[in-house]
């Protein structure tokens, strides 16, 4: 036995040192994936296609009460007007420099610049905007732009590791880490559109319209609002789906503006669809009411597919093309009975 421990003793030792060489040394470079690298090969692979914003605004003067007399009224309309300034991020989506941004961070800006991870700045246009979505497209004249990468929609899931990338309060490519904490969040803005990713990852004021990404360095969100008593960092945070983002600016730049489908039907949006959908009111000259449809109508279907919410049916309405036929199922009293409404193009702000 002892001769078996003095040559297992070398052997040991033998581990012992090959392990200890190896630490220092280092390990061969894991993968993007590997919590042991840490995120800065996702970091490196996303930021230099997130942007920082900055906004200017000329707002009037405070007037003084004594403006409202005619004599002081030609010297107080003298008075230089102030410049406001605010700050934001955005996202480089497409190598032509169309930018993605949240719409209240340039709402109301007079001029608007863009300062790249690079250090190249540029002014920016208004391409569009969603106020319902709060998105907003802007587009740079720069040559070789880096592009974010979308990560597939069906690829997050709650309890992944998430990172956000923006300009919170100014400083510059500031990098935050968390979790999902919840997908699918609603009742935010109060409007059909919304599916926001919430997150733990601190996102602050200058944050918004800046990237979400995985520790792919894949773009999965974008940051847009935060719940707080403060006006800072309290551990929720919410993302627009870059799936959601990407078709509204598809639809900015072909359109100029996104046009959705619309019934003109008002269904409860929270109330379950086991029974199907009672429609509560009909818009008086409505494709709906057109089409036939009264309150107190259940609907069942829509072009065949059975509801599943009320949301889901709004925002699949939304995505038909106004003039487009569409063949709803309905329940009225005891019959059963279908009708073909003509969508049409729901109103500008709802």
């Amino acid at each position: 036995m002892a001769s078996t421990l003095r040559r297992t003793l070398p052997i040991l030792a033998g581990v012992a040192f090959g392990l200890l060489l190896g630490l220092l040394l280092g390990r061969p470079d894991p993968g993007p994936g590997d919590a042991g690298a840490g995120y800065a090969r996702a970091v490196a692979r996303a930021a230099p296609a997130v942007v920082n914003i900055y906004t200017e605004r000329a707002v009037a003067p405070r007037t003084h009460p004594y403006c409202v007399l005619p004599r002081f009224r030609e010297f107080c309309e003298q008075l230089p007007r102030r410049v406001e300034g605010s700050l934001g991020s955005g996202v480089i989506v497409r190598p032509d420099g169309h930018v993605l941004t949240n719409n209240h961070v340039i709402a109301d800006a007079d001029r608007i610049r863009v300062a790249l991870a690079d250090g190249r700045e540029a002014p920016a246009e208004v391409v569009g905007t969603d106020p319902v979505t709060d998105l907003a497209v802007l587009r740079v004249d720069l040559p070789g732009l880096a592009v974010a990468e979308p990560a597939p929609p069906e690829a997050l899931r709650v309890g992944d590791v998430v990172l956000a990338i923006g300009n919170a309060f100014g400083f510059e490519q500031t990098v935050s880490q968390g979790i999902v904490s919840a997908l699918g969040r609603y009742d935010i803005f109060a409007n059909p559109y919304e599916a926001f990713i919430q997150t733990d990852a601190a996102v602050n004021p200058g944050n918004s319209g800046g990237a979400l990404v995985d520790v792919e360095g894949r773009l999965v969100g974008l940051n847009t609002l935060i719940f707080s008593r403060s006006g800072g960092y309290q551990g929720i945070g919410f993302a627009i789906p870059a799936r959601l983002a990407l078709e509204v600016l598809d639809e900015i730049v072909a359109r100029g503006e996104v046009v959705r489908g619309w019934l003109g039907v008002e269904v409860d949006l929270a109330a379950p669809a086991a029974d199907g959908l009672t429609v509560a009111a009909v818009a008086p000259g409505g494709p709906a009411e057109r089409a036939g449809l009264r309150p107190g109508d259940v609907i069942r279907s829509v072009d065949g597919a059975p509801v599943e919410s009320a949301r889901e049916v709004v925002q699949r309405i939304a995505m038909l093309e106004p003039g487009r036929p569409v063949v709803l199922g309905l329940e009225r009293g005891d019959r059963s009975l279908s009708v073909t409404a003509e969508v049409g193009r729901r109103p500008s702000g709802s």
